[in-house]
């Protein structure tokens, strides 16, 4: 049972992690904390929170747990405000997709108390942002990565694994560095690729048209690039480095499609489509 938690950025990750505690009753009381009031009201009003507050060192002060669910960019400042606030027994985490980052700011930030940092990554999430976006099922048979440090207290790894199981997770364990470069793959890159095909989709000259004809895999490729700017803006920034390779290698594979056209080899394209949907569907059934 989680006394008292401390969801720093009340959007849908934070609520629906807030939203599966209370549906568990393994949470007596939530709080939320943000920059906008009337966003953390609504929070309140739909029982997705408690209470809340915009201060973070006021979040933090009595919380068992307090759980970072921030862009990217806001870490530094979240640790530094709540690191001479925790006790001693307090258990912090994050939700951010690129961990190396965030692993980096809180050594700097927390000290002593990086011992009780659990960095975590839950592969979940939509399009949709903002508190009303929560969803108790939302991990309801998906992964949550944990990447504990050498450092890391076992009691508190203990604790943030028991309460991402209580929302239905599963839990996998991964080094930084690894998390990082997989994700890169599966995640960050995907949402490269939807963002830069509706920018250059939209720079065509009958852009107009070519959007009133798009047809359903159009829209299933380019859903995720309705995913919020600020988020992914970060990512680039957090895990630029795996990302560029994975860009570079990319245009290889697009360069060889582009040879397979021009030559008309239809050995070639056949080839190329054969694998992808062998591949696909070999995978499909984890997805």
């Amino acid at each position: 049972m989680i006394d008292r938690l401390a969801i720093i950025g009340v959007g849908m990750i934070g609520a629906s992690l807030a939203l599966a505690l209370k549906q568990a009753r393994a949470v007596n009381h939530v709080v939320g904390c943000g920059r906008n009031q009337t966003s953390l009201q609504k929070g309140v009003d739909l029982g997705v929170i408690d209470s809340y507050t915009t201060s973070i060192a006021e979040a933090a002060s009595s919380a068992d747990v307090v759980v970072l669910a921030t862009p990217l960019g806001a870490m530094q400042l979240v640790f530094e405000q709540i690191t001479d606030i925790v006790s001693e027994h307090t258990v912090i985490t994050d939700t951010g997709s690129a961990k190396g980052s965030v692993v980096r700011v809180a050594q700097t930030a927390l000290g002593d108390k990086m011992a009780q940092f659990v960095p975590g990554h839950p592969i979940a999430g939509a399009e949709k942002s903002g508190v009303e976006a929560g969803l108790a099922s939302l991990y309801q048979g998906r992964r949550v990565i944990l990447t504990p440090l050498e450092s890391t207290d076992p009691a508190a790894v203990g604790k943030i694994d028991n309460m991402w199981q209580l929302c239905g997770a599963s839990i996998e364990y991964l080094s930084v560095e690894h998390h990082d470069k997989i994700l890169a793959a599966t995640s960050h890159l995907p949402h490269m690729l939807a963002y830069s095909l509706v920018n250059y989709l939209s720079n065509l000259n009958d852009h107009d048209e070519i959007f009133k004809f798009a047809a359903g895999g159009f829209r299933d490729f380019t859903r995720i690039a309705s995913s919020d700017p600020v988020m992914w803006r970060d990512v680039c920034i957090a895990n630029g480095e795996a990302l560029l390779e994975l860009i570079e290698n990319y245009k290889i594979e697009l360069d060889q499609l582009s040879v397979a056209i021009r030559d008309r080899d239809q050995d070639r394209l056949l080839e190329l489509f054969g694998k992808a949907k062998s591949e696909r569907d070999s995978l499909i059934g984890n997805c």
